[in-house]
């Protein structure tokens, strides 16, 4: 039997316009974050490389890539089920695979589980144009109740 595919609840232009209003500390054009692509069930962001983001030894750090994959699952939860300011992380989990290299990051988000108080997901994060991971993630959110 197959099952029908549902539409996102947050197009990506939706999505941009609640992210600058609610997060402009975070989303606005100087972030560098973008959003490429979003369905119900996951979506796929990008983080522009930017000098800054790199550490001693020539990688990108971790700390952006871990922002990085919290804009990633928090982008997917909400084309799934719409605006809630309020979903917050209760745990992530990281994995560095490999040294990225210093061009933009892409990551893509796929859930896992998607309840009424609960969304588990997992991220992987590519060097823009590359196959392999540098990154695997796992995360869970708390959504609020209605």
């Amino acid at each position: 039997m197959t099952q029908a595919v549902k539409n996102p609840a947050m197009t990506v232009e939706q999505l941009e316009r609640f992210l600058t209003s609610e997060f402009p500390q975070a989303f606005h054009p100087g972030s560098g974050l973008s959003i490429e692509a979003v369905w119900h069930g996951g979506g796929r962001v990008r983080q522009a490389y930017q000098p800054q983001f790199v550490r001693p030894g020539g990688t990108i750090s971790g700390p952006t890539m871990m922002a990085l994959a919290d804009f990633a699952m928090y982008v997917g939860i909400l084309a799934s089920i719409g605006p809630v300011p309020l979903a917050v992380t209760t745990n992530l989990n990281i994995n560095f695979l490999r040294k990225p290299e210093t061009r933009d990051l892409v990551a893509e988000c796929r859930l896992l589980k998607l309840g009424k108080r609960l969304a588990v997901g997992e991220v992987a994060i590519r060097s823009d144009g590359l196959s392999d991971p540098v990154a695997h993630v796992t995360s869970t959110y708390s959504i609020p109740a209605k």
